[in-house]
């Protein structure tokens, strides 16, 4: 089947207004739709209500990944072919560094800033030459700074908002602790894992204490997550590597768990690809880290996860597609019209969904 569907199947209308441009204050305000994935049925609640749709025994499984202010401002100042004088606002979100010294990152302008290009980041406080053009604004460039790129970052980076949050070249305060879950702990995303921006501690807690599970993986969510998947059959697409990282103790409760029958519910798309990367066929997770290209797309048999809270994804997405699996395209393309139409808000900043 996912070798005859073609992307413009898991397209849908949204108005411009629907996209979040704030995140919800308190953090778990935000709304919930609940989806059964088995009936079609929808219901109405909130993040906050969490605790009725999850019983004792539930393996909640999160991504305790920490996005980084990778993204520097600044300008071209010089390039080749291009006339003295004509400098240019300039941008490069840094995803990691090469065993050369250099960094690999996505540049804007990259048609303009070919190799030789310089560019002047950060207030003047650094400098960086474009020494290599890939696809789709990828770029290598060697930073000149006098300490370290991580003390660069926390002196100037940006948090990596996406393009669609207006003020994204701009982020205000609320942007430095909102675009982060509350419980980040490792350092190595360019994006968030957004459904876990809904909790607060305080609602981890309410879980905990009607015998919900909680446990940590490690996605580092890489550009590749949030690109534009450009293929025309759904089959064709293939996701970005992104390092991984499952421990020990969370391979146990999720293999004990699946043991007794209850259920894993993963927060997050990243979440489900660690735990199915991890997988063997018959569904037990093995700890480990590494790299993962998995791609999944419908016709995927999801091994792992039970129940799934995730955002509200773009059109045409490798995300909607990877729910699409879990839940079906048809349920999940209903669910979406219903969250249209009662007027949810859609994307990072968003309401979520609960799949059941």
């Amino acid at each position: 089947m996912a070798d005859e569907l073609r992307l413009e199947l898991f397209d849908y209308a949204l108005p411009p207004g629907r996209i979040a441009q704030d995140p919800a204050e308190p953090r778990d305000a935000a709304r919930l739709l609940v989806v059964d994935r088995r009936s079609g049925t929808c219901h109405d609640a909130h993040v906050r209500d969490l605790g009725a749709f999850l019983r004792s025994g539930d393996c909640l499984v999160v991504n305790d990944t920490r996005v980084v202010p990778a993204r520097l401002l600044g300008r071209r100042v010089s390039a080749p072919g291009a006339r003295v004088g004509t400098e240019r606002e300039a941008e490069i979100l840094l995803i990691r560094a090469l065993e050369s010294g250099e960094w690999e990152g996505l540049l804007r302008p990259a048609r303009r800033c070919p190799p030789g290009t310089v560019l002047v980041l950060a207030d003047g406080a650094a400098r960086a030459t474009v020494t290599g053009v890939g696809e789709a604004g990828r770029v290598r460039v060697a930073l000149e700074w006098p300490a370290s790129v991580e003390e660069l970052l926390a002196a100037h980076g940006l948090p990596p908002l996406p393009p669609y949050i207006r003020r994204y070249r701009k982020p205000e305060g609320e942007d430095w602790t909102r675009y982060q879950t509350v419980y980040a702990d490792k350092d190595g995303a360019v994006a968030a894992p957004t459904a876990g921006l809904h909790f607060t501690r305080e609602l981890l807690a309410k879980l905990e204490a009607i015998g919900v599970e909680i446990h940590r993986v490690t996605l580092h969510v890489g550009p590749g997550t949030f690109r534009p998947v450009r293929v025309a059959r759904v089959a064709d697409h293939r996701m970005e590597a992104e390092r991984y990282d499952l421990p020990d103790a969370t391979a146990r409760a999720v293999n004990h768990a699946r043991a007794e029958g209850r259920r894993v519910v993963a927060v997050g798309t990243t979440t489900v690809r660690t735990l199915e990367t991890v997988a063997s066929p018959d569904g037990l997770v093995a700890p480990g880290a590494g790299w993962t290209d998995l791609t999944i797309v419908p016709d995927y048999r999801v091994r792992v996860v039970d129940a799934l809270l995730t955002n509200f994804h773009l059109p045409r997405s490798s995300l909607l597609l990877l729910v699409a699996a879990f839940a079906g395209r048809e349920r999940i393309l209903d669910a979406y019209s219903r969250a249209v139409a009662n007027e949810y808000r859609f994307y990072s900043y968003g309401d979520a969904m609960l799949i059941l």
